[in-house]
């Protein structure tokens, strides 16, 4: 078993993820059973999985886990460009959280890399 507040993307997915919280209370009230739900739903799904697969006895299952999260990431880039052409965010706060997301999924990348069994050669 893995202590989830121990990891960098754990930690960067829920400060990212309170980010989206704050910023989506400004969006309009006709958004907050669509957009705002699905952003919050998305960007609260990445550290949730990575503490699910935390909890998994198996790299594998880890693995699978941290897939899930990435997913949830790619939801979350798409919905923050749309927010932006919505014009529901301003261009710096787009800029600053797609930043973080993009890092995110980098780093769940690289991790979900260590967990591959080396193909045999």
């Amino acid at each position: 078993m893995r202590n989830y507040t121990e990891l960098s993307v754990w930690q960067k997915s829920h400060l990212l993820t309170l980010n989206i919280y704050q910023l989506t209370k400004s969006f309009p009230a006709s958004e907050f059973y669509g957009l705002v739900s699905q952003m919050r739903r998305s960007s609260s799904s990445i550290p949730t999985n990575i503490v699910e697969g935390c909890g998994r006895n198996s790299n594998a299952d880890f693995k699978r886990f941290l897939v899930i999260a990435s997913g949830s990431a790619a939801e979350l880039d798409y919905q923050l460009l749309l927010s932006k052409d919505l014009s529901y965010m301003s261009l710096p706060d787009f800029e600053t959280l797609n930043l973080q997301v993009v890092e995110i999924r980098k780093m769940l990348f690289s991790f979900i890399t260590k967990l591959s069994p080396i193909p045999n050669t």
